[in-house]
């Protein structure tokens, strides 16, 4: 456990490169998010102009909603991974 707490001098190269992978990984994560929550932004807009079928509108604003919805979660577990990180505890998350 004390391990984890070591400045990126201290470490090896491998623990290194694994902070490193576990950073890219926390990044790619939010770009996951953000295009997820543009598809639903996307398919609300398209499901909104649908002007044959009323109800489908509904849907419409479902997709907006959920949209914002993983963009928010997106954000909130990008720093969450990040603060962790930063702290040193990578391996309790």
């Amino acid at each position: 456990m004390e391990k984890e707490n070591l400045t990126e001098e201290q470490m090896i190269v491998r623990d290194y490169l694994a902070r490193q992978r576990t950073t890219l990984a926390n990044d790619r994560t939010l770009l996951s998010y953000i295009r997820t929550s543009l598809y639903f932004l996307v398919s609300g807009t398209a499901l909104m102009e649908v002007n044959v079928l009323s109800h489908i509108s509904d849907l419409g604003y479902l997709a907006f909603a959920l949209s914002i919805g993983l963009i928010f979660l997106g954000f909130f577990n990008y720093f969450k991974v990040k603060k962790k990180l930063k702290k040193g505890n990578y391996i309790k998350m």
